[in-house]
């Protein structure tokens, strides 16, 4: 049975990728991004994150399920903005939708860096719901010289909420599955810039090795996203999946609990 499925980040890169899979699967997308979408709002601003939510609705009152892929690399403040308020917020404001739905799921992206140091002041914020606090911890890690914290400290902090929220009563209470992906290097529009120095590939993979098969494309992770989101997925719920080739494997070894 098709299903009404929202995807941020729907122009390009894993978000694409798993648009046209849920689209090829039958299913109707509700693509959400900057420009090229159904909806074209900026999730780096509480208004704009209300209006993409408004958006979203205005075209289906009942969604089935939320891919939120939207994100962005990099040092700035914007990074907190988008990777956990974005997502966090975006995917909230639609849980009224969500209710109405026989088998309602959600799955964000994350990221196998989520395993690195980052700064506590900046996952607390995040998880308090402190944006402003956020940001502005945000620009004193980059001012100090400590900006490469802040992206594994958005996804770090994005993971976290994972795990707290999807076993509340907003979310498993209402039957809401709400998981994560975390990938590795993936080729997308985000890393071409890695791809092109070789300096640069060379010190990603050193930190995050991918022993089984290197690199990925999008559509890797767009399997994944969409079994998350499929009405067959009945009791995976507060997970972290690591499609990483084995990244977090080598990163952390096999102390699991």
């Amino acid at each position: 049975m098709s299903r009404t499925v929202v995807v941020t980040g729907a122009a390009s890169g894993i978000g694409r990728a798993t648009a046209d899979l849920l689209v090829e699967r039958g299913d109707r997308v509700i693509g959400v991004d900057l420009r090229d979408a159904d909806v074209c709002s900026d999730l780096s601003s509480p208004d704009g994150r209300a209006e993409a939510v408004a958006g979203v609705i205005a075209l289906s009152p009942t969604v089935d399920a939320v891919v939120a892929c939207a994100g962005i690399s990099g040092n700035s403040p914007a990074v907190i903005a988008i990777n956990f308020f974005g997502v966090t917020e975006f995917v909230t404001g639609l849980l009224p939708a969500l209710g109405g739905s026989s088998a309602p799921r959600v799955a964000v992206v994350a990221s196998s860096v989520a395993v690195h140091a980052s700064d506590a002041a900046l996952g607390e914020a995040c998880l308090a719901g402190e944006e402003e606090s956020a940001l502005k911890r945000a620009v004193e890690l980059d001012a100090e010289g400590r900006g490469s914290a802040i992206y594994p400290g958005s996804k770090a902090a994005l993971a976290r909420w994972v795990r707290r929220e999807s076993v509340t009563s907003d979310w498993a209470g209402a039957g809401i599955a709400l998981n994560a992906v975390a990938p590795g290097i993936v080729r997308t529009p985000m890393s071409a810039q890695i791809f092109e120095d070789p300096r640069m590939i060379a010190a990603a993979d050193q930190a995050l090795p991918m022993p089984l098969n290197g690199h990925q494309d999008p559509e890797v992770l767009a399997s994944a996203l969409a079994f998350l989101v499929a009405e067959e997925n009945t009791h995976i719920t507060g997970q972290v999946i690591f499609c990483d080739g084995g990244g977090e494997a080598v990163n952390r070894g096999a102390d699991v609990f």
